[in-house]
């Protein structure tokens, strides 16, 4: 969490935030809106018991009192009056709400930093830094799991609520001819991240390796943040297109038509970039005058040149027991050919929505008082 400081004028009446170097004074309707005393707030949900909605949008605050350290006490023309911990307020100022930073990484990064055994999950403790691993890198590599069906749904149930899709609960990755998906052949897939054409996309993407006898099938990750830091300073006009024109993803089967309109570039509502919706196989060009189109696509073949290069991508094989877990944008998977008169390459599936394991980590740092 970045550090915030609270600077208190009671001769002034004014109450300051201060961090990296910027000051912002709280205006009087922000602070009378986060009352925290018992009538305006419960104490277990922490929901408010009034309607902020209906407050005077020109209140003034009249007065404030110190009470203790970090403890005020504060007086609006309204004629509320409370007590506040300042402390309270630090959440609004963390971008990252109190899940740890991301970390971009590279194919030269110690990936012993993404592994841990399955046996830790069962423990708050051991669940706690799987989830940090998780959300500072994008990925996490689970070893010695039962190899038994459904382990994923089990691994994935630890972490979030399963996402059901046309797919089902759980979908099976092995050679079959005439399945509806090309994950389900022999042929290399380059980098990209699932269902681009659905709304929304799954957010993780958990794979559990029950068979593997080939010599091929290496799985490919690769972290989109590090690739993006790299277009955007060879061709900023490109990646800005990318950041800003939608375009259409696509897939079609005997049961359903899914399409959505999206930026390749994903961001959240700050504006911070948080991974690439990337399928070369479903994308569409979007309808631009030709300048912009030409530079629309030289970035997004740089793109692919990047996310395939040896510089960023990291190629292992996934063993029978390891499972992969990793954020659907941002790190992108994929895998190398394989031949499957070799042998079986089995991996069952699933997906979890992206907001339960930021949810869940917090929740048991408050449970262990950390």
């Amino acid at each position: 969490m970045q550090q915030v400081e609270f600077f208190v004028n009671e001769e002034a009446v004014s109450v300051t935030a201060r961090l990296n170097d910027q000051s912002f004074e709280l205006p009087a309707l922000w602070l009378r809106e986060r009352c925290q005393d018992e009538q305006n707030l419960d104490q277990i949900t922490q929901q408010r018991l009034f309607d902020p909605h209906q407050l005077d949008a020109n209140v003034s605050l009249d007065s404030i009192r110190k009470i203790s350290d970090g403890i005020y006490q504060l007086m609006f023309s309204d004629g509320y009056q409370g007590d506040y911990d300042f402390n309270e307020f630090r959440a609004d100022f963390d971008t990252y709400d109190g899940a740890p930073t991301p970390q971009p990484w590279t194919a030269n990064f110690d990936k012993s930093k993404f592994y841990v055994d399955y046996v830790e999950l069962n423990d708050e403790q051991g669940l706690l830094k799987a989830l940090e691993k998780f959300l500072t890198y994008g990925v996490l590599i689970v070893n010695e799991i039962p190899n038994e069906a459904n382990m994923v749904l089990d691994v994935a149930e630890k972490f979030g609520h399963v996402r059901e899709t046309n797919f089902g609960r759980s979908f099976e990755v092995y050679t079959r001819p005439d399945y509806i998906d090309l994950s389900s052949k022999s042929v290399p897939l380059g980098p990209h991240t699932d269902n681009p054409y659905r709304d929304p996309m799954p957010g993780i993407q958990l794979l559990h390796c029950i068979k593997n006898e080939t010599s091929g099938g290496l799985s490919t990750l690769v972290d989109s943040l590090s690739v993006l830091a790299q277009l955007k300073s060879e061709n900023p006009e490109g990646y800005q297109l990318l950041n800003t024109v939608p375009i259409r993803y696509r897939h079609i089967d005997k049961s359903i038509e899914l399409i959505e309109r999206r930026t390749m570039i994903e961001s959240d509502v700050s504006g911070r970039v948080t991974g690439i919706s990337y399928s070369p196989r479903l994308d569409y060009l979007p309808l631009l005058p030709q300048h912009q189109l030409a530079v629309f696509h030289r970035a997004r073949q740089r793109l692919g040149e990047l996310l395939n290069s040896s510089d960023y991508e990291w190629k292992f094989k996934l063993e029978p027991g390891q499972l992969q877990m990793f954020h659907n944008t941002r790190v992108l998977h994929g895998r190398t050919g394989f031949d499957a008169s070799e042998g079986l390459r089995h991996l069952q599936g699933a997906y979890i929505d992206l907001d339960a394991p930021k949810g869940r980590y917090k929740a048991i740092k408050r449970q262990l008082g950390l």
